[in-house]
């Protein structure tokens, strides 16, 4: 449920630095230059000596033998060795991303170009992946795991049983989305095995989604998806031994359908993996231990919460991948909220765990490991939850040391060699955007200056934080935008933009806050106040408890911290007009827009509610019961956090906007909220996109419809200008 449409400043640094496409930064072994596609090709970017890049691959040689046309690239991997590039081309989505397709090995040394998986159906590789050696590639086709050897491209199955419903090396649609899974298998380190996950969704139920426009009889999309409530798929993980070519399944403790597993990788030595294991609820982890030749397996840890455990992906931009392994391997670096703050620990391979992090405040996101050094960096931003900050802290433990120099403040973003030595650095708040910049660590001195240099127009206004306490002596951050040529003696309509779920922050300083992409004008012109506040369980650097306050009360108490933030700021802002208030959002985000309508209905006159969540136990059962518990034990408090229980309630404008097509937050949210509006005979506007995803993107002029939509009834409903 998470708004797929915000810019992020990784987005920004790409669109800057690589033109012909863009993906993870891929250092040189030495970590003084990258890999990276320009004008010419694939290049090796010196970071150091901007304008010295050498080429790896032209342009010229992207064009495959019988061909005049040059490969489209989507991505690339370079070798182990450094010999010969993966090329990723040919790009189909699966659910969300651009994960199937076609492979091409190019060899640096023959300058050779062939593609792999010849014998498979065109376009449906998926992860392939070097061995460790660089001899052997092995990928996902149709759900099941093949090997390749280089040297003459003979093609071994690891798995056979692979179907639509019999999933392996890959995940089913709501592993992918809430856990942020893709890439099912492993490689060891020593190349002899391959770990994979086998995911059993034979009793999954399919939803379908019906297209009616893309032929002369409709016909239905059926998406396997586990609702709330519905059992998840069982999960297994596997063994293949390549010189015996045969496979083992782990023995792990607990149900296969009721517990998850998230994470999993191979210990240092080869000879085991270790892996995460959730169980139904989300409310207790466990560490484990699988050895590859017995399948035995032992729990090494185990954590608890009250509410539920994040993992990984939660801190480490949407991706689980990858175990922080140190001391060669006898330890790893872990990180937990239990001692009411986002900490790292290191535990060892008995579990033994010691404390890294001790100051009283969150690590936002480890950016970087230096082992030699035995030194931690990462993000954090003790005094506002708006801005992200580098730190380090020794993995003895300690105080922790800010790096990020007071001139840069707002959200920083790091991408750090891995040498430790210096890093590709981005600052982005209200006043400016910088990208692209390589600065030393750990003196943050600026080697090379940014690539891209922005700085916010003077002549318009710009996002201005506040925090404003309610009435039940809750904090919340803010920002608002005021009018152009504001006058505190008038009365300006006041417009919110909300998200209020754990997915998602819409207060954070960074250089398009306050930028709405919805209005085609500019509401700042036109005279509106734009504010966004930050409720109570959006994933905020301010302890476990401003998180986790939330659990079990999705739609109560998020929605009752944004109506009591607006009552507080009316009472502070003679110039608010009450009787112009308006509030949007999307995903989540529309979910709260209808709960603060039909909950808060003499605070809100107007609302735009794009692909909402309307009834709670229609969302998949990852998201819903990580945050929300099992409805088999708590039902009551599903309902009473949907917007559906409050339809009734309904007095102001509603614009309904959802693409039949979302695979996400389906239609059918649309349809049974439209019956309760028809049943208490309260009006409203409906606009159905045909077909389209959960981004309503897709389709010739989307997005200007859309834009022009959303302005139109805005500007009808909650009319601007000071008053």
């Amino acid at each position: 449920m998470k708004n797929i449409k915000k810019l992020t400043a990784i987005a920004l640094y790409f669109l800057c630095l690589s033109p012909l496409a863009a993906q993870k930064i891929q250092w040189t072994s030495d970590g003084n230059a990258y890999y990276s596609f320009t004008k010419n090709g694939v290049e090796i970017v010196d970071v150091l000596n901007p304008g010295k890049n050498q080429t790896f691959l032209s342009t010229n040689e992207l064009i495959p033998a019988g061909s005049t046309n040059p490969l489209k690239v989507q991505s690339f991997q370079v070798a182990p060795d450094g010999k010969s590039l993966l090329l990723f081309t040919n790009t189909q989505k699966v659910w969300r991303d651009n994960t199937r397709g076609d492979y091409w090995i190019f060899d640096k040394n023959t300058k050779k170009l062939s593609q792999l998986g010849k014998s498979l159906p065109a376009a449906s590789l998926m992860f392939t992946k070097f061995s460790p050696d660089s001899k052997k590639v092995a990928y996902v086709s149709k759900h099941n795991i093949y090997i390749e050897d280089l040297a003459n491209n003979q093609v071994t199955p690891v798995t056979s049983d692979g179907t639509d419903r019999m999933i392996n090396g890959t995940f089913d649609w709501a592993y992918e989305e809430e856990f942020g899974t893709q890439d099912g298998f492993r490689w060891s380190p020593d190349g002899s095995k391959i770990a994979y996950w086998k995911l059993d969704a034979r009793t999954t139920k399919n939803f379908l989604m019906i297209n009616n426009t893309d032929s002369l009889y409709s016909f239905t999309v059926p998406v396997e998806y586990p609702k709330v409530g519905e059992n998840p798929s069982g999960c297994s993980i596997w063994f293949y031994d390549l010189a015996a070519k045969s496979s083992k399944k782990a023995d792990i403790a607990g149900d296969e359908v009721q517990n998850y597993i998230p994470r999993m990788e191979w210990v240092l030595d080869s000879q085991s993996v270790i892996l995460q294991q959730l169980n139904r609820k989300q409310n207790q982890s466990k560490i484990i231990i699988a050895d590859a030749a017995s399948g035995n397996s032992k729990t090494i840890h185990t954590e608890t919460d009250a509410a539920w455990i994040d993992i990984k992906s939660r801190w480490n931009s949407n991706d689980p991948s990858g175990w922080d392994w140190i001391d060669n391997g006898k330890e790893f670096l872990w990180l937990s909220e239990k001692d009411g703050w986002r900490h790292i620990y290191k535990i060892d391979m008995n579990g033994k765990e010691t404390l890294i992090t001790k100051d009283a405040f969150d690590v936002i996101k480890p950016e970087f490991f230096d082992i030699p050094n035995k030194q931690i960096y990462f993000l954090a931003s003790p005094d506002n939850a708006a801005q992200k900050y580098l730190y380090k802290v020794s993995m003895k433990g300690g105080k922790a040391q800010r790096l990020t120099p007071q001139a840069y403040s707002g959200s920083n973003q790091y991408t750090i060699s891995p040498n430790g030595k210096i890093a590709v650095f981005n600052n982005s708040s209200v006043h400016s955007l910088s990208a692209g910049a390589i600065v030393s660590l750990p003196d943050h001195k600026e080697l090379v200056a940014a690539k891209r240099t922005v700085k916010a127009d003077p002549a318009k206004p710009k996002a201005e934080f506040f925090q404003i306490t309610t009435q039940d002596g809750v904090t919340l951050d803010g920002w608002v935008v005021k009018p152009k040529n504001f006058d505190p003696g008038k009365k300006y309509p006041v417009v919110f933009t909300v998200y209020g779920e754990p997915g998602s922050q819409t207060v954070t300083d960074s250089f398009y806050t306050g930028w709405n992409y919805l209005y085609t004008g500019d509401m700042a012109e036109d005279g509106y106040l734009y504010v966004s506040l930050e409720n109570r369980g959006t994933p905020a650097p301010k302890g476990r408890e401003w998180r986790k306050s939330v659990y079990r009360k999705i739609g109560q108490l998020n929605i009752r911290d944004q109506a009591m933030g607006a009552k507080a700021l009316f009472a502070k802002w003679p110039y608010a007009d009450t009787s112009r208030v308006a509030v949007w959002g999307w995903s989540g985000g529309g979910s709260s827009t209808l709960n603060l309508l039909g909950q808060y209905p003499d605070i809100y006159q107007t609302g735009i509610a794009i692909a909402p969540v309307a009834n709670q136990l229609f969302y998949d059962n990852i998201y819903q019961e990580r945050y929300m518990g099992l409805p088999q034990e708590n039902r009551e408090d599903f309902v009473n956090g949907s917007p559906l229980a409050y339809a009734k309630n309904l007095k102001g404008n509603l614009l309904l906007v959802h693409g039949t097509g979302d695979d996400n937050v389906h239609y059918q949210n649309t349809e049974v909220y439209i019956n309760e509006l028809v049943k208490y005979n309260k009006q409203f506007q409906l606009m159905s996109y045909p077909n389209r995803t959960h981004s309503i993107s897709e389709g010739e002029g989307t997005s200007l419809h859309l834009a022009t939509l959303f302005t139109k009834y805005l500007k009808e409903h909650c009319p601007p200008g000071g008053r």
